[in-house]
């Protein structure tokens, strides 16, 4: 039989476990990220100043997705917003709950930080976790433009 997923904070001798997710996560879009950033971000994670928060989720003592968060302030609220950046479970257990249950882990956190908002997004080719993010919340219609600095 199967254990139950359990989603908790990352902790420092995680990294090892963490690190595969990061880079499917960072493959699954087609990008890459130097040593270095992958560092930068990991200690951001247990630096008490950062707003930069990190979930996983794990089964049977093994971790199988993660899930990134920080809250920020906003010009539209007297509150924070709480903005989930990344979120990755592993290809084989898509659908089976781990996805749904890192994001009802930071909204939890999210809640109990005051925030206001809850928000992420997705590539518009990611059919397969729209599915899941249609079900948990509101897609509002907004477009996102970029430009690299």
């Amino acid at each position: 039989m199967v254990g139950d997923i359990i989603v908790r904070p990352v902790r420092p001798d995680d990294r090892a476990a963490w690190e595969p997710l990061w880079q499917g996560y960072l493959t699954f879009y087609k990008s890459s990220l130097a040593p270095d950033v992958t560092d930068a971000t990991w200690k951001r994670f247990f630096d008490p100043l950062e707003p930069l928060y990190a979930l996983v989720a794990e089964r049977d003592g093994r971790l199988v997705g993660l899930t990134h968060y920080l809250l920020h302030r906003s010009t539209w609220a007297p509150v924070c917003y709480c903005y989930l950046e990344d979120l990755f479970v592993e290809p084989s257990l898509r659908g089976g709950g781990a996805g749904r249950k890192l994001i009802a882990a930071v909204e939890a956190a999210a809640r109990a930080a005051g925030a206001s908002r809850l928000y992420w997004m997705t590539h518009e080719t990611n059919e397969t976790a729209q599915l899941l993010y249609n079900k948990v919340a509101d897609r509002p219609g907004f477009v996102q433009y970029r430009k690299k600095l």
